[in-house]
């Protein structure tokens, strides 16, 4: 296949995905009834995205103009890519790297994120069978000449072992945080909202944490937060909360709550469903130098840094980890 034969298939699946037709429906229900943190707003959520700001042909000419893609790559290299199953299809920027850079791929699926992932591959597939030299799933995946791999910590060290003679990407734990200034408007907090809570806040782009100036007022973002308090009619959420409620009354820890979501002073970065940690500072350079120094950190959202609203919507070359993955295909 040539480059522009690739891209116009990533651009008819982006137009599969907007379309909404049966097909894309009936896995939609098929993805919610195998993994029920993937409720139909979250699915509509990245597949909108990912339509919008990836499958768009403008968008991966430049893509493939920025990299100097050849129209043809005459000596394919096999790529075990192992996805990650956090939020539904999280693991598409990967797949279409490795697609669109001319490369073979084998893919290990998480189990959480099945359902959709198989579709969308399945329906490049059957609209020109040449995908299936390019992308194969496997249960398990070894014998490729390089890997990207993306998991939790305790994964990493597998990955580590496993991979580590390989040329290769291994991601492991990322969250995001926010740095507030204290003047944001109703507007910006009820996008910081959406920051936090989309995706029920297990993506890495999902902030964690807030940093706050000393005597910040807390009252407008718990209410731009009650956009979210349907999350407490929903079972799975719900237990969370009502375990992490009990866990900060236990301990005698000063909390915050709108009643669906609890605010904590914790140095931390990562925390629970239905938790966010915030962090007074006096400095706010002294954040800045910390946090870009922190390898834990995805994205950091504030006024000018990630725009509020925008953790969730990342485009081509927003790569997870700050990690090139065109630049490392190049290489191979």
């Amino acid at each position: 296949m040539t480059l522009q034969q690739r891209i116009e298939l990533l651009v008819r699946l982006g137009e599969h995905i907007r379309e909404n037709g049966e097909e894309w429906q009936l896995a939609r229900e098929k993805a919610f009834a195998a993994n029920a943190w993937f409720l139909p707003e979250f699915i509509e959520q990245s597949g909108n995205t990912i339509a919008q700001q990836f499958l768009q042909k403008n968008q991966l000419d430049a893509w493939a103009t920025y990299y100097h893609l050849p129209e043809t790559t005459a000596n394919p290299t096999t790529v075990g890519v192992v996805t990650a199953g956090n939020i539904p299809m999280v693991g598409m920027h990967d797949v279409l790297s490795v697609f669109i850079s001319g490369h073979k791929q084998a893919i290990k699926l998480s189990n959480k994120d099945e359902v959709l992932m198989k579709h969308v591959l399945k329906t490049l597939t059957a609209w020109d069978v040449r995908v299936a030299n390019y992308i194969l799933l496997q249960d398990k995946i070894a014998g490729c000449e390089a890997y990207i791999a993306t998991g939790s910590n305790n994964t990493g060290r597998y990955f580590d072992y496993y991979f580590g003679k390989f040329p290769n990407i291994i991601r492991r734990n990322r969250t995001s945080v926010a740095i507030l200034l204290g003047n944001e408007t109703n507007a910006e907090l009820a996008l910081l909202a959406d920051d936090i809570q989309s995706y029920f806040g297990l993506g890495c782009r999902n902030v964690t944490k807030l940093y706050v100036p000393i005597a910040y007022n807390f009252e407008p973002l718990l209410k731009a937060l009650d956009a979210y308090s349907r999350f407490g009619d929903y079972h799975k959420y719900r237990h969370n909360y009502d375990y992490q409620l009990a866990l900060l009354m236990m301990s005698n820890t000063y909390y915050m709550t709108n009643g669906t979501i609890l605010l904590s002073q914790n140095e931390g970065l990562f925390t629970a469903i239905s938790r966010v940690n915030f962090e007074y500072y006096n400095n706010i350079d002294a954040v800045m130098e910390t946090l870009q120094n922190n390898n834990d950190v995805q994205c950091i959202v504030g006024q000018g840094k990630v725009a509020f609203g925008q953790a969730q919507i990342p485009g081509l070359f927003d790569y997870a980890d700050g990690v090139d993955i065109m630049a490392f295909l190049n290489g191979l």
